[in-house]
């Protein structure tokens, strides 16, 4: 054993010297190991050890044999002034040579001033710490997070496309081990499917994901940062949705007139045309939003993709729509409920699926109505800012948004009668 009061002065390519602390005229010891002599334990003499007590290694490494058999590497140290011991494990699954190891990097922490069993017990946390927070697990509380700010539609839609691509492939990996390219291979693979659009909106979703792991403390970095998606994703045209050209309008009508649909798919459609709003708006219309005296629709901010209140005024030719309608649904809440689930909207295909019915599948989305609307108010020369008020765009400049909100709500009224006449006489030409 070496005296007590020896202490590490220096460390060479041989290994550890060590000098005495208190006594001035004694020469640097040289440990075993570095003299040449071997250490004290062997694996011939660890194989049939069995006397209980500690057998020292040397440099502060034992193996700790107990009366019941148990045989536990241990190594003793001193930090701060306070004897302390680490253990490395069972003999023989932790090998003499593993031991040693274990304690030569031990005695690297304590050289560099750093107690080797608080830096243990950090690593530990550490590791606990990112196995509970894969992906998966960060991505469902972002999820949760975020819910209150979109529809249930938009929620239900983003958080698809991280079940159906991420999570099977990076879900159950700590985030704080991912790398950008973990995440570039996985939304190529979507791209590679011919979903391009889908993998530019999930690289964002998992870019956002990361932010929010940053700010709330689920990781310390975030490699994301520099992804770019015109840098990972190959250019695109853009392909906006299929609509009506003013031409085809008539011959629409007619077929709508024709359409031997439900009445609460056909008198949607109609409303959808007559007030130019979006597809989830109007499926998801409430009887509670309509003063039909002051022939008004008042969309809440929750339900518009701007989360902006928007207020739609009502043609003599939308409250007739909507007479037909109460009459079918006026004692719910939903204006057009599903006829499966009366508590939920009209599904999120159900326009579409009519109109492909009609043998538009590939002529004209019930989105693209809204395209239509501007196309045709804007070649009959009807003031552009009034139209995209109407159809929600949002205005960046806020005195102008101000005054959107005041004088433009006359121009919309007068606007929103001639586009429902102009639908009027497009049907009646088709006699």
């Amino acid at each position: 054993m070496w005296p007590d009061s020896y202490q590490i002065q220096a460390a060479s390519p041989h290994g550890i010297w060590i000098q005495p602390s208190r006594c001035q005229n004694v020469p640097p010891f040289v440990p075993p190991a570095i003299s040449g002599a071997p250490l004290k334990l062997t694996d011939t003499k660890l194989r049939t050890l069995t006397e209980p007590g500690k057998h020292s290694d040397g440099l502060g490494l034992y193996l700790e044999v107990t009366k019941a058999g148990g045989r536990y590497w241990r190594m003793k140290y001193r930090f701060a002034g306070k004897e302390k011991r680490l253990a490395f494990g069972v003999y023989p699954d932790v090998s003499l040579k593993s031991a040693r190891e274990a304690a030569g990097r031990a005695r690297k922490l304590l050289q560099d001033n750093r107690d080797p069993g608080e830096v243990r017990k950090e690593e530990k946390a550490r590791v606990i710490h990112e196995s509970r927070n894969t992906l998966e697990a960060v991505a469902r509380d972002w999820l949760a997070h975020q819910s209150a700010r979109w529809e249930p539609i938009t929620m239900g839609r983003i958080q698809a496309s991280l079940e159906n691509d991420i999570f099977p492939v990076l879900g159950s990996r700590p985030m704080a081990n991912l790398k950008a390219r973990d995440v570039m291979e996985a939304v190529k693979a979507i791209e590679a499917r011919g979903a391009a659009d889908q993998a530019g909106r999930v690289l964002q979703r998992i870019k956002s994901i990361f932010r929010w792991a940053i700010t709330h403390e689920r990781i310390q970095t975030n490699p994301m940062l520099d992804l770019v998606p015109s840098e990972i994703l190959k250019p695109r045209a853009v392909q906006h949705r299929a609509a009506l050209s003013e031409k085809e309008l008539p011959e629409f009508m007619r077929r709508l007139a024709n359409y031997d649909g439900a009445p609460s798919i056909v008198l949607g459609l109609r409303l959808l045309m007559l007030t130019a709003c979006r597809p989830g708006e109007v499926r998801g219309a409430c009887w509670a939003e309509f003063d039909l005296k002051a022939a008004l629709w008042t969309i809440p901010p929750e339900r518009m993709k701007m989360r902006e209140e928007h207020r739609v005024p009502l043609s003599k030719q939308a409250l007739e729509v909507l007479a037909k309608i109460d009459a079918i649904t006026g004692g719910r809440e939903l204006v057009f409920p599903s006829p499966y689930y009366p508590s939920k909207p009209l599904s999120e295909n159900t326009f579409n699926s009519a109109l492909a019915r009609m043998g538009y599948k590939t002529m004209a989305t019930a989105h693209g109505f809204r395209a239509l609307f501007s196309t045709v108010a804007n070649e009959h020369g009807w003031n552009p800012d009034v139209i995209e008020r109407q159809l929600a765009h949002k205005e960046r400049n806020e005195i102008r948004a101000a005054y959107h909100r005041t004088t433009y709500m006359a121009d919309r009224t007068r606007l929103m009668q001639w586009w429902a006449d102009y639908l009027q006489a497009a049907g009646a030409s088709q006699g």
